[in-house]
C-alpha cells in the first residue's frame, strides 16, 4: 500500500474512493408533538462507522464555500442541523452534489473524497459527525495534491 510522504498515513483510499460510496442514512427519528428527536448511537448497526468526534459550523455566510479538502483516514457524515446547504464531492474523476436540508438524514462521506459545501441558507448549521480525532495529518488541503493521489484512479466504473 502505498504512503504519503507527509503523514505516514496511507493514501490508498485516495486511489479508490468513488462518490458512489457517498449516501444518505436515515437517522433514527422520534416525532412529537413538542418537537422531534434525532438519534446518533455508535451501538446502531446501520452506523457505517464509531463517531469520535463531532463538530458544527454556523454563522456562514451565504457565499461562502466551507470545506475543501479531503482525509487519509476519517470519514465523515454531515447533518444539516438547520437551514440548508450543498456539498459537492468529488473522487478526481467524478463529482456528485447533494443538498443537505432535513436534520434527520446524514449524508456518509467516505475516506478520500474531496468536499466542498457551499449555498449556505440563512441560520444554516451543518453537524459533522467522524471517524477519528482531530489530526492535521490525515487532512489533503491542497486539491493539487488531491489530483495526484487520484490520478491513477482505478475505481470500479472509472474506466481506468
Amino acid at each position: 500500500m502505498e504512503q504519503d510522504n507527509h503523514s505516514g498515513l496511507r493514501s490508498d483510499a485516495h486511489a479508490v474512493s468513488s462518490v458512489d460510496g457517498c449516501r444518505i442514512i436515515e437517522l433514527v427519528r422520534h416525532r412529537h408533538e413538542n418537537g422531534s428527536l434525532s438519534v446518533v448511537d455508535n451501538a446502531d448497526a446501520a452506523m457505517p462507522f464509531a463517531v469520535r468526534r463531532a463538530f458544527y459550523l454556523y454563522d456562514v455566510p451565504a457565499d461562502a464555500e466551507r470545506g475543501g479538502h479531503s482525509h487519509f483516514q476519517a470519514q465523515e457524515m454531515m447533518v444539516a442541523i438547520s437551514g440548508c446547504f450543498d456539498v459537492t464531492l468529488d473522487d478526481g474523476v467524478r463529482t456528485r452534489t447533494f443538498t443537505l436540508n432535513r436534520p434527520y438524514q446524514a449524508l456518509y462521506i467516505p475516506t478520500g473524497l474531496w468536499r466542498t459545501l457551499c449555498n449556505f441558507s440563512g441560520g444554516a448549521v451543518c453537524l459533522v459527525l467522524t471517524s477519528e480525532r482531530y489530526a492535521e495529518a490525515d487532512y489533503v488541503r491542497d486539491y493539487a495534491e488531491f489530483q495526484q493521489l487520484t490520478a491513477n484512479k482505478h475505481t470500479p466504473g472509472h474506466g481506468k
